[in-house]
């Protein structure tokens, strides 16, 4: 049967009466897929239509009527893309789907969502398409949920198809989750990239290929992230190994910015929808840290729509600094991370630590660019995650850049990366950075007062040693950035390496 959305803001029913909806999109109008008492099932079709307005609702409900003994559920669907002025954001809809245990904020019906990356996908008890669960298609009323994330003037006229097909269920498969601890070296230093997308979501790779680039690029770990979905959770245990750490998690995709769920338990889906406005992200956050993860918000300074971070720092625990090439984006992230530093005051307890990751989804992205190098007693997720939430890491540009950053008091006390030198005010104190693969850069250490010391470029070689001497009274911080070359003048070059802050005095 069909029950189209009217463009004229109505829905026709069976008998071809028309009554007025509230809105084109109103979540009242029902497409039911059902049989008639003793006839056969046979597959059926509702095609729902409509038109949303600028400034409609950021996600829209379809309610489906899935009848008893629906083996496999098909959605396809399109929308127009009329022309728009320049400037001017067009169409793009993006789609999910939730059971008939609703569509309550929290994701208790979540099956899956795809953002605009595909047209049409499945699900059955047995498998699904990427992006969406599979599991049990308990009869009920399901909910097609449409996401506007940009309209244009005219507005966005979409149709949806929902096809069942009837038959035997499969089995459920029991989802098998990669290991968390690989092959470590005890204490020592571990590469990795923590925002990665595969065909779960908008990626083009599979988990497969994307550990493949991992390990090409020297990673020891790295953190699965798909936009608003867990469905790949389960596909990642062949591609970790004894050489490689998978660390499950989300890109928690919302209208006001994009976080990293970090490190999550196996499983665990967190809610995307919903604006800074709502007062809900404190709830999410929260559970992202009862899953074990880390809250860690994503490119905080994009111009994409709906990707600059609105939420503020207080319930985060890093923050990405350099996301994929170096732009002007990661430049004022970068002036922004510095700034809170100095605004968290001298004891430095309360700093938020940075992260690189390279936000790769397909050709030509490059896996590993940046990396993050954190300091972990070993090779577990407890471990890398304790590390970056201690701010004892760096970030390079790639396997051939490496960092040795510390200082030493003339009494021989001595802090890394991350770690304090409690030192009294006066006491001078030496600042060392030995670096490999970096030629011609030139290294800068950073204070809470700005730049206070610029090296000349290092040789062709890329490896050199620079030092410099101050006291916790003049910086009461130092971190380390080494830069590329730059035909600019006093602009800086794009970055190769830079360090989390050592803090200098007493607490």
């Amino acid at each position: 049967m069909v029950c189209p959305y009217r463009l004229d803001g109505t829905v026709r029913g069976r008998a071809g009466r028309t009554r007025p909806l509230g809105r084109a999109h109103a979540p009242e109008a029902h497409s039911v897929l059902s049989r008639a008492p003793g006839l056969p099932y046979v597959e059926d079709v509702a095609t729902l239509r409509g038109t949303l307005a600028p400034g409609s609702p950021d996600y829209v409900y379809l309610p489906v009527d899935i009848p008893p003994g629906t083996a496999e559920l098909k959605v396809s669907y399109t929308y127009d893309r009329p022309a728009v002025p320049p400037g001017v954001p067009g169409n793009a809809l993006d789609i999910g789907l939730f059971d008939e245990r609703g569509t309550e904020l929290g994701g208790r019906g979540f099956r899956g969502w795809s953002g605009g990356a595909r047209t049409e996908f499945f699900v059955r008890a047995d498998e699904a398409t990427p992006g969406y669960l599979p599991g049990p298609l308990n009869p009920g009323t399901w909910h097609i949920v449409l996401g506007p994330y940009t309209v244009a003037p005219q507005g966005l006229s979409y149709e949806v198809t929902v096809t069942p097909t009837p038959g035997a269920a499969g089995a459920v498969p029991v989802p098998v989750y990669p290991p968390g601890r690989a092959r470590g070296r005890g204490r020592d230093w571990y590469r990795g990239d923590c925002h990665l997308h595969s065909w779960h979501s908008d990626g083009r790779r599979t988990p497969a290929e994307i550990a493949g680039l991992a390990r090409a690029a020297g990673l020891d770990f790295l953190g699965s992230s798909d936009h608003n979905t867990n469905a790949s959770h389960a596909h990642w245990a062949d591609a970790a190994g004894e050489d490689l750490l998978v660390l499950l998690g989300e890109e928690v995709t919302t209208r006001n910015g994009h976080v990293l769920a970090l490190g999550t338990d196996p499983g665990t889906f967190v809610d995307w929808r919903y604006r800074a406005r709502d007062g809900r992200w404190a709830h999410f956050a929260r559970a992202i840290h009862r899953a074990g993860g880390l809250v860690v918000p994503a490119h905080p300074h994009a111009d994409c729509v709906g990707c600059g971070w609105r939420f503020g720092f207080a319930r985060a625990d890093a923050v990405e600094v350099w996301n994929g090439h170096w732009t002007p984006d990661d430049e004022t992230t970068l002036a922004a991370w510095d700034a809170r530093l100095t605004a968290s005051g001298r004891d430095g307890r309360h700093w938020l630590p940075a992260m690189g990751n390279s936000d790769a989804h397909r050709d030509p992205d490059v896996v590993g660019l940046p990396q993050t190098v954190v300091l972990a007693d070993d090779l577990t997720r407890e471990a890398i995650l304790a590390g970056l939430r201690a701010g004892r890491s760096y970030v390079a540009e790639s396997r051939q850049v490496s960092l040795a950053f510390s200082v030493t008091a003339e009494g021989g006390e001595q802090a890394g990366i991350g770690e304090r030198l409690a030192v009294g005010e006066d006491t001078s104190v030496t600042v060392r950075l030995e670096v490999t693969g970096a030629p011609r850069c030139s290294v800068r250490f950073v204070t809470d007062q700005g730049v206070l010391y610029t090296a000349g470029p290092l040789p062709v070689s890329g490896t050199g040693t620079v030092e410099w001497r101050t006291t916790p009274a003049r910086a009461s911080r130092v971190r380390a950035e080494v830069r590329h070359e730059t035909a600019l003048g006093p602009v800086p070059g794009a970055m190769a390496a830079f360090t989390n802050p050592i803090f200098l005095g007493p607490t």
